[in-house]
């Protein structure tokens, strides 16, 4: 799973806040709660109180950890404090809010009325929650070489590698990098790399660094060649082309009177970049469109059999809608119009139901396919299945190549404003694999990411082969995929899960996915408005 999690802090301040104090205005506080389960919140934090104001703005900030593919709901309460106890039973309420973090990271600014309880408003009283991401988003790129080190193995040279470690508070050292090891060279340059400063030196610039220089061997008792202390602000000397020099020293040769060495590292060059992260591009404006493509191939079962994959339970769900339902939930939030595309697949059409159709309107509208929010995809869904003959084949490319013309078309304007994710329910029986293969590696180089959710027993076998994640997704002439845009993941896997599961599974990536094309594309996310002071 990736770990998407960022630190995010609220900024909260209201107007026209209820008086309930006599002679003078309310004491204000803010709690901030979230939402465990079915009525079940806990406290995260709370505001200072403001003494006897109707608009207060906070100044303690609210904090929160932000995971992108879970719904977080969050309640925020305002109460009058008229007693020293933290318990806040016996104060008066002057009104909440419900919001999620994909909502309020996604608009930056979020302003609503308060309420005392629901459909009934607080007086004239709002709330307005401003969101900021916490973070040092620097990286520290290295260029590395040593020149000169002890040879370590009886026949051929060392094959050198580098460690390289931070010290902990207590003391221990961390390892933070480790470099590829060069085979048989005692005069080696290793490949550039970047690690984040947070990871590399805590962001602490002065914090000793250990570097040890050792010989690789197979059996995994590697013997060390030499070591050095340093930090990152004496690494960042090496720029411009004046390298920084350091004598590996093995601290047992050192006891001999004549030891200089065992070679030594040179750092070429060394430098800060800014590593932008998916949250900059999201509240830089960026709007992610979701398009849903659902598989009503014959190899899924006649709907009106209990056994087909498309059979609706009494209670109007059925695998496809279940994965729709809680992939859509999430993803709805960081688009402004909810107006979601959908389209169907693999199935013969009224009214004359002649050859299968690979990529129809889901509400039967070609030219305006899109329904209103993750509810109108299931409505048109409902209202199509009894309408269609389920048939074949199983063509995926047609769907990605569609989705693939639009992020095509966003793709020709130097912006970070417009990122798609198509999300594919199927039963796995894939006809067109090499097609489809050709159309994921196209689309790599364009801001989509594929996520396939495949419904029912099927082995998935070819599915997997499109994840990739076994090895480089190449298109049927060879041409490897220019990074990482598919996620599959069986429903089966989550069937007595929480529905929440499968969305954290799938959307886990979708974050280093969206960064990793736009660092590919080279464009920065648009600067964050200030919010404007009310």
């Amino acid at each position: 799973m990736a770990d998407c999690v960022s630190k995010i802090e609220l900024t909260v301040s209201c107007s026209n806040l209820l008086d309930k104090d006599v002679g003078s205005k309310s004491d204000p506080l803010c709690v901030l709660l979230q939402k465990l389960g079915e009525d079940k919140w806990t406290e995260l934090g709370r505001t200072e109180r403001l003494k006897n104001t109707s608009s207060p703005s906070f100044s303690q900030r609210l904090r929160v950890d932000y995971h992108f593919e879970t719904v977080q709901n969050l309640k925020f309460g305002i109460y009058d404090i008229d007693n020293s106890t933290s318990d806040l039973a016996d104060d008066d309420y002057l009104g909440g809010v419900e919001l999620t973090l994909g909502q309020i990271v996604s608009s930056k600014t979020v302003t609503r009325p308060l309420q005392l309880k629901k459909d009934k408003p607080a007086g004239k009283g709002t709330i307005t929650v401003d969101a900021e991401e916490i973070k040092d988003n620097r990286a520290i790129v290295l260029e590395v070489e040593a020149k000169k080190l002890d040879k370590k193995d009886t026949f051929g040279k060392s094959d050198p590698f580098l460690e390289i470690f931070k010290q902990g508070d207590d003391g221990k050292w961390q390892l933070v990098h480790r470099t590829e090891v060069v085979k048989n060279n005692l005069n080696p340059s290793w490949k550039t790399f970047t690690v984040p400063l947070q990871t590399f030196c805590s962001c602490d610039l002065e914090k000793p660094l250990k570097v040890d220089c050792s010989d690789h061997d197979g059996d995994g008792s590697h013997d060390l060649i030499g070591s050095f202390t340093t930090k990152a602000s004496e690494l960042l000397k090496a720029t411009g082309g004046s390298p920084v020099e350091f004598d590996c020293i093995h601290p047992e040769k050192k006891k001999k009177k004549s030891y200089k060495n065992s070679g030594v590292v040179s750092v070429k060059s060394c430098k800060l970049l800014t590593q932008y992260t998916f949250l900059d591009y999201v509240m830089g404006g960026c709007q992610i469109n979701f398009t849903v493509g659902i598989d009503f191939t014959g190899s899924n079962g006649d709907p009106r059999s209990p056994n087909s994959l498309h059979y609706m339970s009494p209670g109007g769900l059925n695998q496809y809608l279940s994965a729709l339902w809680s992939v859509g939930q999430v993803v709805q939030d960081y688009d402004t119009d909810k107006l979601f595309p959908a389209f169907g697949f693999g199935a013969k059409l009224p009214p004359d139901f002649q050859a299968a159709n690979h990529e129809f309107a889901l509400n039967f509208n070609p030219s305006n396919p899109f329904c209103q929010g993750i509810q109108g995809i299931v409505e048109a869904y409902r209202t199509t299945l009894p309408q269609i003959k389920l048939s074949g084949p199983t063509n995926f490319s047609p769907i990605i190549n569609h989705v693939a013309s639009i992020a095509s078309g966003a793709a020709q304007a130097p912006t970070t404003l417009q990122y798609f994710v198509l999300l594919i329910l199927t039963d796995g029986e894939i006809t067109d694999l090499d097609q489809t293969r050709d159309a994921i590696v196209r689309a790599s180089r364009l801001p989509l990411s594929i996520i396939i959710v495949g419904v029912g027993p099927a082995d998935f076998k070819a599915m997997e082969l499109l994840d990739g994640d076994n090895g480089v997704l190449r298109s049927t002439v060879g041409e490897a995929i220019s990074r990482d845009i598919v996620q599959f993941v069986p429903f089966r896997n989550f069937k007595d899960a929480p529905m929440a599961a499968l969305a954290q599974s799938v959307l886990a990536e979708v974050p280093n996915q969206l960064v990793s094309y736009f660092k590919m594309r080279g464009l920065e996310p648009q600067k964050q408005q200030a919010a404007p002071k009310s």
